[in-house]
């Protein structure tokens, strides 16, 4: 692709309604794995992981990203989840934010996030303990003291939090993202070789796109702590659901997974 100011990914593993501003960039997730031809740019091309969608969730279009694409920014966000700026109809599509809105803010800003997620009554680690498995979280915690100690205090004072920025959206200056991606596989692959996932269910299995999202938010941490980025180079973004969200199941599953140690078996 030739030379642009930025590039947004949006993940997909199906045939979506997409936004038609042409910053936006449709990618079959998990192609590898896939005998559907969606008409998006494909995750398996080039130097990728798109075999490992299954486990690795949207983070095998990250990669794909990170490795293939050149471009001052690079964002990614969902088909079912996309930022937002404007409230001007009923219908979600209506509301993706637009190169227009985002133009005056490039250069500005070297780092986009979703607007803080939070969990009032649980900590970060809480909530991951009680809605999937502690020792995955355990184990990144000791990857990571091992191969970038200088993030351990960051790992653990992000883990004690009671918000985060969630679901692995972001718009990122591609040499920050360059960095951030090098530092997040690494560790990831890491996780990898020493965790034994094989008796989870599929659901379960995707725990390194979930764990991931909590990583950002070291990732930043770490970043705003040596001075590399400054909080007014940050920007949250509203995020919007393309779908309606059943929000009285959401509640009740998150209530029952702290109270009744039920674990989270699909997505809300």
């Amino acid at each position: 692709m030739s030379q642009k100011d930025i590039t947004i990914m949006i993940a997909a593993h199906k045939p979506y309604r997409m936004p038609s501003d042409a910053m936006y960039l449709p990618v079959h997730a998990g192609a590898a794995l896939s005998d559907q031809e969606l008409g998006y740019a494909r995750d398996d091309g080039g130097e990728n992981i798109s075999a490992k969608n299954r486990s690795y969730c949207e983070l095998s279009v990250l990669y794909w990203g990170w490795k293939n694409l050149e471009s001052d920014y690079i964002g990614l966000v969902h088909y079912r989840r996309h930022f937002s700026l404007s409230r001007k109809g009923k219908d979600p599509f209506e509301n993706i934010l637009r190169y227009e809105e985002l133009k005056p803010m490039l250069y500005r800003y070297a780092l986009f996030v979703p607007a803080k997620r939070h969990y009032v009554i649980e900590s970060l680690y809480s909530h991951y303990a009680h809605t999937h498995y502690a020792d995955q979280l355990d184990l990144t915690g000791q990857i990571i003291n091992e191969l970038y100690p200088e993030y351990t205090a960051d790992f653990q004072k992000v883990m004690k939090r009671t918000w985060g920025y969630m679901f692995n959206m972001m718009i990122m200056r591609k040499d920050l993202l360059d960095e951030y991606c090098q530092w997040l596989f690494t560790i990831l692959e890491e996780l990898e070789r020493r965790y034994d996932g094989s008796g989870l269910d599929s659901f379960q299995a995707r725990f390194f796109g979930r764990i991931s999202e909590l990583l950002l938010n070291v990732w930043i941490e770490r970043q705003l702590e040596s001075g590399r980025i400054r909080r007014d180079q940050i920007r949250e973004l509203h995020y919007i659901h393309m779908e309606p969200v059943n929000w009285l199941v959401k509640g009740s599953s998150f209530l029952k997974a702290k109270f009744m140690k039920r674990k989270y078996d699909r997505s809300f």
